[in-house]
């Protein structure tokens, strides 16, 4: 297991939210920060309240490494219209993301092993990289037995989640496509995302 899947949780306390919604998530009976000083409070400066809003948007996507989500930014920036959409809807077309949003899986964490694993086909094409963006012409299709798994069928019947309209997903053939590249209002984000103030704590 790697160190970002054991952190997991860690990243919930540290922000003291319930990042994914789940119901096992410890910042449902502690919403403040572990250690010693855990429940100290404080006021944030402006660069602690973007530095916050980066980690929040990062750690969703399965904490994201550093390197790569500064790339995202970069890109974002490239982009022709509003930079903060432009980020959301490059994570958003992340494959991983795509797994996950289509509950093909419960976590993140899990979409991202998935992927890996290569239990994902892209237009009939094995792809083992997370990150791979996706093109609104790509259908992605959980590979043949791997539809049999048990983590895949419980997590279709999770109702913690619902599937985003920016999605067209076939749960009988296993099969997801994204329609439209979504807009921040779109995404089902548990807790609040400010990719605003991503932009603003890079762009310093």
């Amino acid at each position: 297991m790697t160190k970002r899947l054991r952190s997991k949780y860690k990243s919930n306390r540290r922000l003291g939210l319930n990042l994914w919604g789940r119901p096992k998530s410890p910042a449902n009976k502690r919403s403040y920060a572990p250690g010693q000083h855990g429940q100290r409070r404080r006021k944030e400066s402006d660069y602690g309240i973007q530095l916050s809003a980066k980690q929040r948007l990062r750690f969703y996507y399965g904490n994201i490494s550093e390197n790569r989500f500064r790339r995202y930014y970069r890109d974002a920036v490239r982009g022709k219209g509003d930079t903060s959409e432009n980020l959301i809807g490059l994570l958003e077309q992340r494959l991983d993301s795509v797994v996950y949003r289509a509950k093909f899986v419960p976590t993140v964490f899990a979409a991202r092993q998935f992927v890996s694993h290569g239990h994902v086909l892209v237009n009939g094409k094995r792809v083992t990289v997370a990150s791979y963006a996706l093109r609104m012409t790509d259908v992605l299709q959980v590979k043949g037995k791997s539809a049999e798994l048990a983590l895949v069928l419980e997590s279709i019947e999770l109702t913690e989640r619902d599937l985003p309209d920016y999605l067209d997903v076939d749960h009988k053939k296993m099969t997801a496509q994204m329609t439209r590249v979504p807009k921040l209002d779109e995404v089902p984000y548990p807790v609040k995302m400010e990719p605003n103030l991503v932009i603003e704590y890079y762009s310093r």
